[in-house]
């Protein structure tokens, strides 16, 4: 009976020789710890407005929905924040779901007939990737941000449904997809657009409305968005908009949606109130892209290889896998949380340190972040 949990230790074994271990690591209420990994861009998490309103909703809801949304689990707090989900960002519906990940497997399982083909980016994030495996449709991964490979995968699948697959800002590098000519090349080919928007939701486009927002396709009838409430919104949970028919139809069938335990109303109410911060927050992201270019060019003067971020991620290129673990760890010892991203977990088999910047973080703590970084580099 013991040999199952023998083999476990034994491939625990292997990844800590490979420099794969992955802990956790607990943070405190108090923590002092400069962030650059986790994902609050505009420090809304904390924001006074945001936590009142999140405690007035627990007050008054109680800690959790009690159910899924289709038996109790639906509120007021839920129906708000969706209606203005979906006035921000131009559809017809948006839903909620607890999570980004439960958004997108959703999502994906609904958008699949028979036949459907689902043409994903390389670079796509493990939650898109799961959800085309549980979809259950053949999938074709294309070279990263390639249209031209896009179009030759259509091209080869004539009269048959399909779905182009890939996220705004890509997640490990920071990059921000060619979403107005992969939607044209989509539509050519009679195709849906499915974009996770997750790192691009309140960082760029018109009043942070995201990357399908900033290409000019909010509202298209065949682009469905995704995305998590959980980064430049702060709080938790996911999100499907897209024209009132697809989602009634993810009400209806969504076995994510149906089967899954309502985000509590605390959280939806919480979320609320960051949206209307977000919608307003021009000096916030003004901010938030300043930091960013000051982080790239001090990062480079260093002889650092960068990354070109079109949002708040940054990638620097670390030697290997045990070089990049060391590194963050030195990161940490000195008071800075920065992102540590190795093989499996990363497309193209390179180690990185992934950087995610926040304008909550004070100015003068964020540049001393900066220059440890530098400091501690392998």
């Amino acid at each position: 009976m013991a040999d199952w949990l023998a083999a476990l230790d034994r491939r625990a074994e292997l990844r800590a020789k490979a420099g794969l271990t992955r802990r956790l690591n607990p943070r405190p209420a108090d923590d002092q710890m400069t962030d650059l990994a986790g994902n609050d861009y505009l420090g809304l998490a904390t924001h006074p407005q945001v936590t009142a309103a999140a405690a007035a909703a627990l007050s008054a809801y109680g800690l959790g929905a009690t159910g899924s949304r289709l038996v109790r689990g639906s509120t007021d707090a839920h129906q708000a924040l969706e209606d203005e989900l979906a006035q921000w960002l131009g559809t017809d519906r948006a839903l909620v779901f607890s999570s980004g990940y439960l958004a997108n497997i959703g999502a994906l399982r609904a958008l699949v007939q028979p036949r459907t083909l689902l043409v994903s980016d390389a670079h796509n994030h493990a939650s898109l990737i799961d959800g085309c495996r549980i979809s259950g449709a053949e999938t074709v991964v294309t070279p990263h941000a390639d249209v031209n490979a896009v179009a030759a995968a259509l091209a080869a699948a004539p009269g048959r449904p399909a779905v182009v697959v890939t996220e705004s800002v890509f997640s490990v590098d920071g990059d921000l997809a060619p979403l107005a000519r992969l939607h044209a090349v989509a539509r050519r080919h009679g195709a849906l657009l499915l974009v996770d928007d997750a790192h691009a939701l309140g960082v760029i486009g018109p009043a942070g409305a995201g990357g399908v927002a900033a290409a000019k396709l909010s509202g298209e009838p065949d682009v469905v968005v995704t995305a998590t409430l959980s980064k430049a919104l702060g709080g938790a949970g996911g999100l499907v908009a897209g024209p009132a028919e697809f989602v009634r139809h993810l009400v209806e069938t969504g076995r994510t949606f149906i089967f899954d335990t309502a985000l509590p109303p605390a959280v939806a109410a919480g979320v609320h109130a960051a949206l209307g911060l977000v919608r307003a927050g021009d000096d916030l992201r003004a901010e938030l892209s300043d930091r960013v270019g000051l982080a790239v060019d001090r990062l480079r003067a260093a002889g650092l290889t960068v990354s070109v971020p079109d949002a708040a991620v940054i990638s620097v290129t670390a030697p290997g896998p045990e070089a990049a673990t060391t590194w963050a760890a030195d990161c940490r010892d000195r008071g800075v949380a920065v992102g540590c991203f190795r093989p499996p977990s990363t497309p193209d088999s390179r180690s990185r340190l992934r950087l995610t910047i926040s304008a909550g973080v004070p100015r003068a703590a964020f540049e001393r972040a900066v220059d440890v970084i530098v400091e501690t580099a392998p």
